[in-house]
């Protein structure tokens, strides 16, 4: 048997695939992948027979396999990504496609595609939204209710079901926000002040608020205080204020030598204001409390200033 062979198989399936006669065509598609696999019109058609019988799981896999085969058959993606789309995996869906576009990025089937998909997953998101939302408010967590419509209605600004939801969470969440609010110390009210214009990108504005709060609070060691030092260092770091950055980020280690946020950021500080053993020393600090107390992200991050520092300290040395 040979290539030939196969082929013919492939003919006579085409011939009942023009009929609609799908599970004939299937075997002898099938037929056809058992003489020679390595032909990716054999997947394919079989593929768009399994989507004919609405097999999705079969048509996704035939998809898959014509990838497989042959990395640069555009269809190939197309096929995968309709079976994975039927199967409600959305997200696999269009992952296949952008691998398709990134082949052929004028292929009208998959740009159409891509649209209906991000379509469909902009709905599936609001739709998610909405059953959280609606969970939130049952168990009275009013901001995490007002927050989930909120962030819906920036992907579907006209919903109706987002519109009334929102009509009856943000008085509650109002309510329960200047309750909340009212229930602070005045220290903490300063704090919440300058948490908002960070928030806002008002750096310098936020500097001022907090160390409004560092003055009123007695006891420098106090979980709050070390917060505001840690959210003022964060502050300067933005706008490139290093001393203040090692500065406020000291007065955090003081009392917590293992705070991660303020090592990495002190170290960063260091290194701009190129104090390189210093950044190290902070850099190996948190390098030696492993990534599960880290952070993956901050890890990485840490291990790669590390590196830097070795070769900036041994240049220097040099």
């Amino acid at each position: 048997m040979s290539k030939q062979d196969a082929l013919a198989k492939k003919a006579e399936g085409n011939g009942f695939f023009k009929n609609k006669q799908y599970q004939q065509a299937i075997d002898k598609y099938s037929a056809a992948i058992s003489l020679y696999d390595q032909d990716v019109t054999f997947f394919s058609n079989r593929s768009a027979c399994y989507a004919a019988l609405e097999q999705w799981e079969q048509a996704a896999e035939d998809g898959r396999q014509c990838v497989v085969v042959d990395k640069k058959f555009v269809k190939g993606y197309f096929r995968y990504a309709l079976g994975l789309q039927n199967l409600n995996n959305l997200d696999g869906a269009l992952e296949a496609v952008k691998r398709g576009l990134g082949i052929d990025s004028t292929n009208a089937d998959l740009k159409k595609m891509s649209r209906e998909l991000d379509e469909m997953i902009r709905m599936k998101k609001v739709e998610s939204a909405i059953e959280a939302a609606e969970g939130h408010i049952k168990a009275g967590d009013y901001g995490k209710g007002y927050t989930t419509v909120d962030n819906a209605l920036r992907l579907d600004p006209n919903n109706k079901s987002l519109a009334k939801l929102m009509e009856k969470v943000k008085p509650m969440h109002e309510r329960a926000e200047k309750q909340r609010v009212n229930s602070l110390d005045p220290n903490e009210r300063i704090k919440e002040e300058g948490d908002n214009k960070f928030k806002a990108a008002d750096f310098e504005g936020a500097i001022k608020v907090y160390t409004r709060c560092i003055d009123g609070i007695r006891d420098k060691s106090s979980e709050l205080c070390l917060k505001v030092f840690a959210n003022r260092a964060a502050c300067y770091k933005q706008l490139s204020n290093f001393d203040g950055t090692i500065g406020d980020c000291t007065a955090v280690l003081e009392y917590q030598p293992e705070n991660v946020k303020a090592l990495i950021r002190r170290a960063q500080a260091y290194e701009a204001c190129e104090r390189y053993k210093s950044s190290l020393q902070d850099v190996r600090a948190v390098l030696a409390l492993g990534v599960e107390n880290a952070g993956k992200q901050t890890y990485d991050l840490a291990n790669g200033m590390q590196h830097r520092l070795n070769r900036v300290i041994a240049q220097l040395r040099g």
